[in-house]
């Protein structure tokens, strides 16, 4: 109906394709939180190109959104629908924290989240939860509080791998050699450091990597940074 008021809602899910939900795993804010931040983060890399003496600031990728908001408890009866029971705001903070800190130790992880309110549609997971209790009953029970919530973004496999940059260096890919081309140029550009020429040429069976013949196809295959290999 047009003009409801909608609350916003967090409901955990066992699985990354947010099919299988969790028994009891849906909260609901009493109170709508006033805003909600969205964070973006470039990932970038500072490499020297072979053969220069600047710095060069290489984009890497893109890293997973981030979405933060306040929740509001209030148990004082001074808002609509707030409860004033024995407990305060105790069961409604647990109910929160167990939609989204409940860990799943069959899979090693807290829950995957869907976040909605109304244009906001949100898929991931809590990364930090902060609780700030700030009214309470004479015998020390808490009434009022508020929980600062953040949140990373996460993309469904089969999502992210259409979304992923065909050029990544975690992907076998095909490079046409062109005129001028030397083998640790190649690597430099697509694995961000010339010294994988060697592995490169030994996937590739060159005999001579010093001699690239331009309009021939060169495979690069996915190689462990750390390890070399």
């Amino acid at each position: 109906m047009a003009g409801e008021l909608q609350k916003l809602k967090i409901v955990a899910y066992s699985d990354p394709e947010f099919n299988n939900k969790v028994a009891e795993g849906e909260f609901t804010t009493l109170i709508n939180p006033e805003s909600y931040t969205y964070n973006y983060k470039i990932e970038v890399e500072e490499d020297q190109a072979p053969g220069t003496s600047a710095t060069a600031v290489r984009f890497n990728k893109i890293k997973p959104e981030e979405l933060e908001f306040d929740f509001i408890f209030d148990s004082t009866g001074a808002i609509a629908g707030s409860s004033s029971g024995n407990n305060g705001v105790v069961d409604d903070v647990e109910k929160l924290k167990n939609v989204t800190l409940k860990y799943d130790g069959s899979k090693h992880k807290p829950n995957y989240l869907r976040i909605s309110w109304g244009t906001l549609l949100f898929k991931g997971s809590l990364t930090e939860l902060s609780i700030n209790f700030k009214l309470f009953k004479p015998d020390g029970t808490p009434i009022r509080a508020t929980a600062k919530g953040k949140f990373k973004g996460f993309v469904e496999d089969n999502l992210r791998t259409a979304k992923e940059n065909a050029q990544s260096p975690d992907l076998t890919h095909i490079y046409l050699i062109k005129e001028g081309d030397t083998l640790p140029w190649i690597c430099y550009q697509i694995y961000g450091d010339s010294k994988y020429y060697i592995s490169v040429a030994q996937y590739n069976n060159l005999i001579n990597f010093r001699q690239l013949k331009a309009g021939d196809k060169l495979r690069l295959p996915p190689i462990d940074k750390t390890s070399g290999k």
